[in-house]
């Protein structure tokens, strides 16, 4: 991947929190900065197709409760980040 140099303007405390995260991962602070310029323009990306098109449907086996996604979501973000953490090691 080619990487173009830019300058950007940035809080105090969030450089503080990268330079804590950078130190903690064992990786550098432009590396955790290209990280969050890369989600967030995949975040805004506007795609050319959607994801579902009309009518197409996922059985989901049933309806789902709040508190199930809520599961869900929490067990795979716990996931990565045990997998990210034992990366850094």
């Amino acid at each position: 991947m080619a990487l173009k140099r830019t300058n950007v303007y940035a809080d105090d405390e969030d450089l503080a929190l990268i330079k804590e995260a950078a130190t903690r991962d064992g990786v550098s602070e432009a590396e955790l900065i290209r990280e969050g310029i890369h989600r967030i323009a995949l975040a805004r990306r506007i795609w050319d197709q959607p994801f579902v098109e009309d009518g197409e449907t996922f059985d989901l086996g049933g309806p789902l409760t709040r508190e199930a996604v809520r599961d869900a979501v929490t067990e795979g973000f716990d996931e990565r980040e045990s997998r990210n953490r034992g990366r850094a090691a």
